[in-house]
């Protein structure tokens, strides 16, 4: 007997008293199993009593005359689309700056370090917004997040259009700050779009589709400033048109976006993509604590553990994207174009390994043994373009950089589906948004001490100290209990998937009936 339907079962009996029932032996009967004590009076037992009314044995969706159905929209696809292409556009207002820095440092006058900054405001924005970001994810939905960062997205965009002009450097980091913010209101949301609009077989996949869309931004991002606004030293008019063109174009197609989100994205379907969306649904919203949720998640050591190490791996991915155009310049000078090329084959290799770890996982589960796997050859990866990039062979870093984009860049969707399902049933929101939290933190100092040793010493001595950091990830990665419990919602029948009260006020009387413990095992039989 399940422990909710045991208490639900019993009745609150009369308050009355029994005179001549001096003896205890003689006048009740004792059940005891375990944890529970109920002490019952015969008398009252043979009284005739109405029948239990039946909805307090239901489940929440059979009280309603309902069963947890559980249906997939086509409408997903469109949402993911659309949340895939705004993050695109943001993804490539990020790294615009850094691919070209030393375009953008004669054209503003301004050092390589204020030029690094236009890449660091985006980490050093989402540290302390990422708490109300989430808060509001919670608590407003999916909708109201989205629409705030595509239309951040879109203003910061505009913005940029004011800042070109050699003299206008205050306002392109205005602009940037912008698009930073935005960036707080689209990072956490693949795993939230994935599990609220995905079934639990694509679930995996739809994740990694969603992060997909952010690093194909960044491929982008390296790809087209250099071919948009190609180094025309001494010539700063030209060099603004080009550069005035880039930025229009993109807030163009940023605002489209932001029209598209207002009439695709809605915060959930009708009816939920798997039992485990199933079962979330049917909690009282009024009871979640936020608060609580946060406690929660850094009381889970496994999740602790998978913090750091998915900040190590993700911080260095975001060093190298803004320091690769100093690494590439100190040892191929003039090589602008090539070292976007070599940018856009890390990214999109990283494209392929999102989405095929994402079906891996999907069709086997095997979330902690693909994390370790993809750690491990991450750290390898690093290794060799380490030890390859002064070889003065472009096709080289080419072939290097590719392999150590597809395990980098495709361990991002992994680590936030191993989060989600260590942490369920807490907001995929708020778990991904401490993920990224603390890559932003790991990648600000990372891109920083990297760009000293980089600029002060050799760009060796800055990617042997990103090698020594993921080497600390894998021990880290291998610690992790693997405890995939939405998974096991999934698996299991409904049943087994409600919450079911784990701890009961002690000492409650109800008359005669009285509960002498303050816990209760899932499952009581008597």
């Amino acid at each position: 007997m399940v422990a909710g339907e045991l208490l639900q079962e019993q009745h609150v009996l009369p308050d009355s008293t029994h005179e001549g029932n001096t003896n205890e032996d003689s006048a009740y009967k004792e059940l005891t199993n375990g944890s529970v004590h109920i002490t019952l009076d015969p008398q009252v037992l043979e009284m005739e009593l109405p029948p239990p009314d039946e909805k307090d044995a239901m489940l929440p969706g059979e009280q309603k005359n309902e069963t947890l159905e559980t249906k997939l929209y086509w409408t997903r696809f469109a949402v993911i689309a659309v949340f895939s292409l705004y993050s695109l556009v943001n993804a490539f207002q990020w790294i615009q700056y850094s691919i070209i820095t030393n375009i953008f440092m004669d054209y503003y006058n301004v050092s390589s370090s204020d030029i690094d900054w236009l890449s660091i405001v985006y980490m050093v924005a989402y540290v302390p917004l990422i708490f109300p970001a989430t808060w509001l994810l919670d608590k407003r939905g999916l909708r109201m997040t989205a629409l705030l960062g595509a239309g951040l997205n879109a203003l910061g965009a505009w913005v940029k259009c004011a800042s070109v002009g050699p003299g206008l450097f205050w306002v392109t980091m205005t602009a940037q700050v912008i698009c930073s913010v935005a960036q707080v209101f689209i990072l956490g949301l693949p795993s939230r779009i994935a599990s609220v609009w995905f079934g639990p077989r694509e679930v995996s996949t739809a994740c990694a589709t969603a992060v997909l869309g952010n690093q194909l931004g960044v491929a982008i991002g390296f790809l087209l400033p250099p071919v948009l606004v190609p180094n025309t030293a001494g010539d700063k008019d030209l060099m603004g048109h080009n550069i005035s063109i880039m930025f229009y174009g993109t807030a163009g197609v940023s605002t489209l976006l932001f029209l598209l989100t207002i009439f695709v994205i809605k915060d959930r379907p009708p009816l939920p993509p798997s039992k485990a969306q199933a079962v979330l649904s049917t909690g009282p919203a009024e009871d979640y604590s936020y608060k609580k949720s946060i406690i929660n998640l850094f009381k889970n050591k496994p999740f602790v553990l998978l913090l750091i190490s998915y900040g190590i791996m993700t911080g260095s991915f975001y060093s190298v994207s803004t320091l690769l155009n100093q690494m590439m310049i100190t040892y191929y000078p003039g090589e602008e174009l090539n070292t976007g090329r070599i940018g856009l084959t890390l990214v999109v290799a990283g494209m392929f390994g999102s989405i095929l770890c994402g079906i891996w996982l999907d069709r086997t589960k095997t979330y902690k043994l693909t994390t370790l796997i993809v750690y491990i050859l991450s750290f390898v990866g690093m290794v060799v373009f380490t030890f390859t990039l002064n070889l003065n062979n472009l096709l080289v870093i080419f072939f290097t950089a590719g392999a150590l984009g597809f395990f980098m860049t495709g361990y991002l969707p992994i680590g936030f589906e191993f989060g989600v399902e260590i942490t369920y049933p807490e907001s995929e929101g708020t778990s991904s948004g401490l993920l990224n939290a603390f890559a932003q933190v790991f990648g600000i100092i990372f891109t920083l001490i990297q760009g000293h040793l980089t600029a002060e010493y050799s760009p060796l001595s800055g990617n042997i100290f990103l090698c020594a950091w993921i080497l600390i990830g894998i021990v880290l990665t291998a610690l992790i209990k693997s405890d995939l419990k939405r998974n096991d919602v999934n698996v299991s029948n409904i049943n087994k998937g409600l919450a079911v009260p784990t701890e009961l006020p002690s000492e409650k009387v109800s008359s005669n009936v009285k509960l002498e413990s303050s816990s209760l095992h899932r499952e009581t039989s008597i």
